[in-house]
């Protein structure tokens, strides 16, 4: 009888770890040490492959020697086309690694990165409750690419997400002072991270009304600044054209998502300019339809939300859900993609799936396509094709998903302190 019941108790904390949300800490945990063991293995067998990292050296060595008119840093690659955040990150990583030449230790420095990444992600996870814990087993086992990403690639992209997830994780806990400081520190790290601005004003504006956001956009923009100050006062046109480059080409032979066009249709401005369009009217159709939870429609954000609504507009599934959610739509309409772009949704796009009415078998598999469309290198016209499908089925099930109701909201409330 203690046998069988011992028994029991087994095949219920297996299945806990595999079903049940509430233990997705202790998933979360198992993996997290896995992936140190993983790391290692990777880092000790697997060969590097130089792509960006003497060109990030480069780079911050003109800063170093002097130079601060981003007109004239440049790499080996190219410009410099990131904001400040980043030459100050990769200049620490400069005088750590011997001016870039120790390799190895910056490929460990990253892995430190991608391990500390992991537990702000679990955290939005557990908190959210939304995703089974099984799943995490495909955000760290099946992605290849990834590890690629942070331990073989040493690509900025990973520092950028990084304080975007620990901006996250303070957005939760409320302290919306401190995420919009290390949002912005997120930005002057890639500009990518403002894909995720419109869900956050949308935010900012539910909490606070429009008058007290005003001062957490002006923690966002004074950081912006502060970090650029040595670079605006020698050339400032230079430094905003350069490190906030929105018309700058990419190039073909890289994307991931639009190889089944030509080269030429692909360059074209009008091409451009209408993914653009699209990604506004989608982001408004969204705001207006789906992540305006505030009675009165939009202008009812203006003002400052009454005390009663507080427990009922804003919690930790409308904060994550919008934000990833406006995030994606700027990756579906983006006007290309490259492999290191991978990691901008990657973490971003079970908690997606999961919220939406699609069987698991169908999340599974749209996780396993994604996965092998940004691991064909090249990209083909049938991957490229294939991830755009998957996008648009994505899109579709999270605008046709199912309505909030009473019991996700008394799970989603808000808790004052």
């Amino acid at each position: 009888m203690a046998r069988e019941s011992l028994v029991q108790r087994c095949k219920n904390l297996v299945h806990g770890i595999l079903f049940d949300p509430s233990y997705l800490w202790m998933t979360a945990g198992l993996l997290w040490l896995a992936e140190i063991v993983v790391n290692i293995l990777v880092i000790q067998n697997v060969k590097y492959t130089e792509i960006d990292w003497v060109a990030y050296m480069d780079e911050v060595e003109g800063v170093i020697n002097g130079t601060f008119d981003y007109m004239k840093l440049k790499g080996e690659t190219g410009p410099l086309v990131y904001p400040a955040g980043f030459v100050y990150i990769f200049m620490g990583l400069y005088y750590v690694t011997d001016k870039g030449r120790n390799v190895r230790l910056a490929q460990f420095i990253f892995a430190g990165l991608y391990l500390l990444t992991l537990p702000l992600v679990f955290r939005i996870y557990n908190r959210t409750k939304r995703v089974p814990p099984y799943v995490l087993f495909f955000m760290c086992c099946a992605s290849y690419r990834i590890h690629s990403i942070y331990i073989l690639r040493l690509f900025n992209d990973p520092v950028a997400m990084l304080f975007l997830y620990l901006a996250i994780n303070l957005f939760m806990d409320g302290r919306w002072n401190w995420g919009c400081f290390w949002f912005s520190i997120a930005v002057s790290v890639k500009m990518n991270i403002l894909l995720f601005s419109p869900a956050l004003l949308l935010l900012l504006l539910t909490e606070f009304g429009f008058w007290a956001t005003i001062p957490r956009l002006l923690i966002c923009a004074v950081i912006q600044v502060v970090v650029a100050v040595p670079f605006l006062q020698v050339n400032p046109s230079g430094y905003i054209i350069r490190s906030f480059d929105l018309g700058r080409q990419f190039y073909f032979k890289w994307t991931v998502n639009w190889r089944f066009v030509s080269e030429e249709f692909f360059l074209n401005r009008y091409f451009q300019l209408s993914l653009l369009a699209l990604h506004i009217i989608l982001i408004a159709l969204f705001v207006i339809h789906r992540w305006n939870r505030r009675r009165g429609g939009i202008f009812a954000l203006l003002p400052k939300p009454k005390e009663e609504e507080r427990t009922i507009v804003i919690g930790d599934n409308y904060i994550v859900g919008s934000l990833f959610a406006a995030n994606f739509i700027g990756m579906a309409f983006s006007r290309s993609l490259h492999y290191q772009f991978y990691v901008w949704y990657f973490h971003t796009l079970p908690y997606l799936l999961w919220t939406t009415n699609l069987p698991s078998v169908f999340r599974i598999l749209i996780l396993g396509v994604i996965e092998l469309c940004w691991n064909t290198y090249p990209s083909t016209s049938l991957s490229s094709a294939s991830l755009h499908v998957c996008h648009a089925l994505i899109l579709l099930a999270l605008w046709f998903k199912r309505p909030i109701t009473k019991e996700d909201l008394a799970q989603d409330s808000w808790k004052t302190k």
